[in-house]
């Protein structure tokens, strides 16, 4: 079956989309007027629109519209407006890209690894790692200095620092007292931090000064990859994760967070892309004997499949390596260590989302990847 195109319609002037599978889709005349690039359309420091679309006239039509040089059409509508339109451009819009490569589900057997070293110098080398990042849900990054801080700096390479009630930069360590199991020798099931948070940090770093130990392995588990397979078993299950609204709590001396949120999340195109899961932190909701009893169900068949060996990857974090990863879609933990044996000393932080997307769509312009 071929790819979609941009066809012209004659009789009234129009412009439509004939999709894959054969079928047609007018492209009114408001969106395409929305989209016009032409001169006084948009202010050329900032990007952004001089005119408002949202007063654009509801009669608005499309008066003519040829084709012109390769693969554009210059469209005249009824305002008096004329642009030029790319239909490549177009076809991406409509096919709802966003300029960035698709998630690619994985599991225990994803082999070699996304490492890379630091520092990403060039343009070239951090638009790979990026694209790793995006496609995986994490990276590996090696010769970061085992100096107190630097997965700060690495951070903001990538994006803003969130900073949360932990502070900008948190330490991982076993100590007594502390107010986080991830703070202790202990081993850490798949897990995504801080689900009572709103928003959730988006990517959390990980940046390794000392492991002296001969346990402590750090663990991650593709949720995206958990999901979907869940969901080839039982869709139902699936269903009751992604309609029911959890609890998460975290309650310290200085702190007290709750939020509700379902376990798993569709995107507005119905795709499963962000897991929130955490049994050290989660309060499942007072349903109905027989309702309470199937969403049960549903989580203990999410778990099982969390816990299975074969979707998840163990690797020694080593001095000076750090590993990225996205705690919306990835699940990290740790196996049990001897603090006895020696230290084992991590520094962590989190930044949001829209840092690494922007850098890697800033670093594919003139590129020929679609």
């Amino acid at each position: 079956m071929g790819e979609a195109t941009i066809e012209l319609v004659d009789h009234p002037a129009g412009v439509c989309v004939r999709r894959a599978d054969g079928s047609l889709q007018d492209l009114p005349a408001i969106w395409l007027r929305e989209r016009g690039s032409g001169a006084g359309q948009f202010d050329e420091t900032s990007g952004q629109r001089l005119f408002d679309p949202h007063r654009l006239a509801p009669d608005l039509r499309i008066a003519h519209a040829d084709r012109v040089g390769d693969g554009a059409l210059k469209i005249a509508f009824s305002d008096g407006s004329a642009q030029v339109y790319d239909c490549a451009t177009l076809l991406r819009e409509i096919a709802g890209e966003d300029g960035l490569p698709k998630p690619f589900p994985w599991t225990g057997e994803l082999s070699p690894l996304p490492c890379f070293d630091w520092p990403l110098d060039g343009r070239g080398r951090l638009r790979a790692a990026l694209e790793a990042f995006v496609r995986l849900g994490f990276i590996v990054l090696r010769g970061v200095p085992p100096e107190p801080g630097m997965v700060l700096k690495v951070a903001e390479t990538f994006g803003h620092v969130r900073a949360t009630n932990f502070g900008r930069l948190f330490d991982v360590s076993s100590r007594p007292g502390a107010n986080d199991l991830a703070y202790s020798a202990l081993a850490l099931a798949p897990h995504t931090d801080n689900p009572y948070r709103e928003p959730v940090p988006g990517i959390q770093l990980l940046h390794c000064l000392r492991n002296e130990t001969s346990g402590g392995l750090s663990t991650l588990t593709d949720g995206l990859a958990v999901a979907e397979a869940l969901e080839r078993e039982d869709p139902a299950a699936v269903r009751l994760l992604t309609e029911t609204s959890v609890t998460f709590r975290f309650r310290d001396a200085e702190t007290e967070l709750t939020e509700r949120r379902p376990i798993l999340q569709r995107d507005d195109d119905g795709l499963l892309t962000r897991i929130h899961y955490s049994p050290r932190l989660d309060y499942s909701p007072l349903l109905p004997p027989d309702e309470f009893a199937r969403f049960h169900e549903a989580r203990m068949r999410l778990r099982r499949l969390l816990s299975d060996p074969r979707f998840e990857i163990r690797f020694l974090l080593g001095q000076g390596e750090l590993v990225m990863f996205d705690n919306r879609r990835l699940l990290h933990g740790r196996t049990a260590f001897d603090p006895q044996e020696g230290p084992r000393h991590l520094q962590g932080c989190y930044i949001d989302h829209d840092g690494p997307r922007s850098l890697l769509r800033v670093a594919s312009r003139g590129s020929e990847r679609r």
